[in-house]
């Protein structure tokens, strides 16, 4: 049982629209309707009539919608009254989630200067899968998202309730360690590769696709989708690792990871719930002016912050 089917159903009770909730909710809608089948199915018992058009509530679904509403209602309180004890505390909270990946070459330094900039503050991250980090800001509980962009992979967020900046720069490259790969028939190499379906993933199919890319054959997938772990993969020398330039910057500096084809830029960019800011970032409203202007200089991880 998840809290995002409750919330789920309660927008298609509202919408009795699946392709509308879907839209509202951030998901794809054969995804929506997989999670509302699910609450069914958890539930035992039918919510809705699909005979009808627009859809109906069954006489389960309606009761069920009282239930549904004092759910919710009851949990939004409770995250309300943990955010407001969070605000009362002697420091300020930012609450932000990442990819893995950014949470080991961006965060700790632009946090940094962000205390820099404006003082003593704290801060909650969440580090996670693009999948879990979209569905952390779009649900409220965390007010800042830091992702990579391509334009090759559109990003979900309306402009106007997420407004967002970019922040920074970065590439993907392809790795390997500088000893000889062994080659298939074809003359392939090894390709380490993420999980299917992932945003990393998804980038580095892109990457792969384009002139000057080397001819690859899959040897290994990473089930979690984290770049660390292909990065020790292919230090290792199993194969070549589609990687941000920022997170293996020292290992080819070192010479221990060569790049094997041409990179691929990529924005970083900060997304911001402007529906359901803390209080602190609402009294700072020059705050993500201050994100830009004082990181307009060059890092040496490997990162070009904007």
């Amino acid at each position: 049982m998840e809290l995002k089917w409750i919330e789920d159903f309660l927008s298609l009770a509202e919408t009795r629209s699946f392709s509308r909730s879907a839209e509202a909710r951030h998901v794809t809608q054969s995804a929506f309707s997989r999670r509302i089948r699910s609450l069914e199915v958890w539930l035992g018992t039918a919510l809705l009539d699909r005979s009808t058009y627009p859809i109906t509530l069954t006489a389960d679904g309606r009761h069920f919608l009282e239930t549904a509403e004092e759910v919710v209602r009851l949990l939004t309180l409770s995250r309300a009254d943990f955010r407001n004890r969070s605000e009362r505390s002697s420091l300020p909270v930012v609450a932000i989630t990442a990819l893995h990946s950014l949470c080991l070459s961006f965060l700790p330094r632009w946090l940094g200067t962000l205390r820099g900039e404006l003082g003593a503050m704290s801060s909650r991250v969440l580090p996670e899968n693009f999948n879990i980090c979209l569905q952390a800001l779009v649900e409220g509980g965390y007010d800042l998202m830091l992702t990579y962009h391509h334009p090759g992979i559109p990003i979900p967020l309306g402009p106007d309730r997420f407004p967002c900046l970019v922040v920074g720069q970065d590439s993907l490259v392809a790795v390997a360690a500088p000893a000889d790969l062994p080659r298939d028939r074809e003359g392939r190499l090894p390709l380490l590769q993420y999980s299917r379906g992932s945003f990393l993933g998804r980038l580095a199919a892109i990457a792969q696709a384009r002139e000057g890319a080397p001819a690859t054959y899959p040897v290994h997938t990473n089930e979690n989708s984290m770049a660390e772990a292909l990065r020790s993969m292919a230090l290792a020398g199993h194969g070549v690792a589609w990687l941000p330039r920022s997170l293996v910057a020292g290992e080819i500096a070192a010479g221990a990871l060569a790049i094997v084809s041409p990179e691929m830029s990529m924005e970083i960019r900060l997304y911001r719930s402007a529906e359901r800011a803390r209080p602190f970032l609402e009294q700072h409203p020059i705050m993500l002016d201050h994100m830009r202007r004082s990181l307009r200089r060059r890092d040496s991880g490997g990162i070009r912050l904007a």
